[in-house]
């Protein structure tokens, strides 16, 4: 991970008179960005500081600079890139240069990253910009009387021309699946959900079922564990299953789900809980990880409920949950010492607590490696997961694991 910090100072340019054309007679927009203390700054090979989004030609951008190089850097070279921070696709014309302290620039050719397509490219510019010694020699006069680099960035305006655009219908197979949702003609298996009623007389409980249709081909892609329960062998038209841990409410959102529906917002907050237990318990993980999202941004973890939350995420593999409670205990380590007994907790939970309370501290520091999978966050380890196509359900060292053996085997097959 990278620190974020420093602001930019967009120039305002007031003009009197027709200015003289320049660059072939294009608009461009000129970002300066100053990096204070840069001396300080982390400098660790591939530690990186992040310049605040700053907007040009509708996408946010961010300045990242590497004072200590990227991982492929030459030795003793700084590294400078432009990063996109908004989805999508967009191309650009930029440069980026440096100015000293009387506010010149330093290169008579800038970094020329010209037409750079995001989407193409994760981010852009140079490995190799400057040596680091330079920036720090005072003879050179790059970094002003308080220790601050500055730089700028020059994009080209591009000039934004309404065109029609030929109206093309989206793909319809997600709506022709999800019209087949409790379709009983087409039907091949059904699931007879059981709940509890309370007699009246509340003395005795009764159980009443609903039934949900469904077909086993989607669920052997979507939800191979509620596709098993089924057994192949069976002489009916409709095969039936019996589903007793789940009520039917929560079921009707699983279901759902498995043919690309989605849950609405107000029903995953009410009902957060039951849609992880279920999910967990089919393995319809993404669903799982939505819920537990929901239920982490809607829960405020406090001493009464720290631990309870912390077991019932270990038990769930919420590694979400788990890493939001972590935090709560780092940040206040001297009242939970006090007010909350440990007893009942798994020893081998201790270790996400060491990594919480290194994280925080790094934090506090402005010194974080974006390549040290032991003290990222959850939300990163799993999106790394994620672009490899990987399983992003479980723990954070099964996560971890997954992660580094998957760059094991890609290095084994490069060397190969």
């Amino acid at each position: 991970m990278s620190s974020v910090v420093h602001r930019h100072i967009e120039l305002n340019r007031i003009d009197v008179g027709n200015p003289p054309s320049s660059r072939n007679g294009n608009k461009w927009k000129d970002f300066q960005i100053y990096f204070h203390d840069f001396a300080n700054l982390p400098s660790g090979r591939g530690q990186s500081t992040e310049s605040q989004d700053f907007e040009c030609n509708g996408p946010q951008w961010r300045l990242v600079v590497y004072p200590g190089g990227h991982r492929i850097a030459q030795e003793g070279y700084v590294s400078v890139f432009l990063k996109p921070c908004s989805p999508g696709t967009a191309t650009i014309t930029v440069d980026v240069n440096i100015l000293n302290k009387f506010g010149n620039t330093r290169f008579d050719r800038p970094i020329d990253i010209n037409t750079f397509d995001t989407n193409r490219s994760a981010m852009c510019g140079s490995h190799n910009m400057i040596k680091r010694s330079d920036i720090l020699d005072p003879s050179k006069n790059l970094l002003d009387d308080n220790g601050t680099l500055a730089f700028i960035v020059s994009i080209k305006e591009e000039e934004t021309e309404a065109k029609p655009t030929a109206f093309v219908p989206n793909n319809p197979f997600l709506n022709m699946i999800q019209e087949k949702f409790l379709d009983e003609e087409t039907a091949d298996v059904c699931f007879e959900v059981s709940s509890s009623e309370i007699e009246e007389d509340r003395s005795k409980r009764s159980r009443s079922s609903t039934s949900f249709y469904a077909h086993r081909s989607i669920l052997q892609i979507c939800a191979p564990m509620l596709a098993s329960l089924f057994e192949s062998n069976e002489d009916r038209p409709v095969r039936a299953a019996s589903i007793t841990d789940v009520s039917p409410d929560i079921f009707r959102h699983l279901l759902f789900y498995v043919y690309g529906g989605r849950v609405p917002e107000e029903d995953l907050k009410a009902h957060a809980k039951g849609i992880i237990d279920a999910a967990d318990r089919y393995s319809i993980v993404n669903l799982k990880l939505k819920a537990e999202a929901v239920y982490v941004k809607e829960t405020d973890i406090t001493m009464d409920n720290a631990i309870d939350n912390l077991l019932y995420a270990d038990a769930k593999n919420l590694a979400l949950l788990k890493e939001a409670v972590m935090d709560f205990l780092a940040e206040n380590t001297e009242e939970a010492s006090e007010k909350i007994s440990f007893s009942d907790v798994p020893g081998h939970i201790m270790k996400d607590l060491m990594v919480a309370v290194s994280r925080s501290k790094k934090t506090k520091q402005g010194n974080q490696d974006d390549n040290n999978f032991a003290i990222i966050r959850v939300s990163e380890l799993r999106k790394k997961l994620d672009e490899k196509g990987l399983n992003v359900d479980g723990s954070r060292e099964t996560m971890i694991e997954a992660l580094r053996s998957s760059a094991a085997w890609v290095a084994l097959h490069v060397v190969l």
